[in-house]
């Protein structure tokens, strides 16, 4: 392979399997914690190194009006990177994660609309895996980017 292949992003492969631990540990963990419950968020796809969740809309997650806070789509974006990040490890290796950093751009006012988190791993090393975090608006502004982060997690 030439090295100009060789540094291309790989692309994640649908068809993969998640290591079933490693899956748990998304359900468990991040899918089921007492703040991702509470903010109503569901995984809709997994993949390794793929993840997809929605959260619905809550008129007890705004700031002001039915504008969606700021750090409740960081919270969305939070789990999604960490999600993307286990999903492509191996429970052999890694029994856990958190996150190292995170830099969020907010693009667009989520008014009053459900949202769609999309995480990607752009890189995967030993003990740091980085992803890209897209949040689209759900309804009604369909396919609206919302926010775009890039996130950082520590794997130990």
């Amino acid at each position: 392979m030439s090295q100009a292949l060789a540094t291309l992003p790989r692309q994640h492969d649908r068809h993969a399997a998640v290591d079933p631990r490693m899956r748990i540990m998304v359900d468990n963990v991040l899918i089921g914690s007492p703040v991702a419950r509470a903010l109503g968020v569901r995984l809709t796809s997994l993949a390794p190194d793929h993840v997809e969740l929605e959260m619905p809309f809550l008129p007890t997650n705004v700031t002001h009006g039915s504008i969606v806070h700021g750090g409740v789509i960081a919270t969305l974006v939070d789990i999604a990177g960490a999600a993307a990040a286990a999903s492509g490890a191996s429970a052999d290796e890694v029994k856990g994660g958190a996150t190292s950093s995170l830099s969020i751009q907010y693009l667009a006012p989520a008014q009053g609309t459900a949202l769609r988190a999309v995480a990607m791993v752009v890189r995967r090393g030993r003990r740091q895996v980085v992803t890209d975090v897209s949040v689209y608006a759900a309804v009604p502004d369909e396919g609206v980017l919302v926010a775009k982060a890039l996130m950082s997690s520590a794997m130990f």
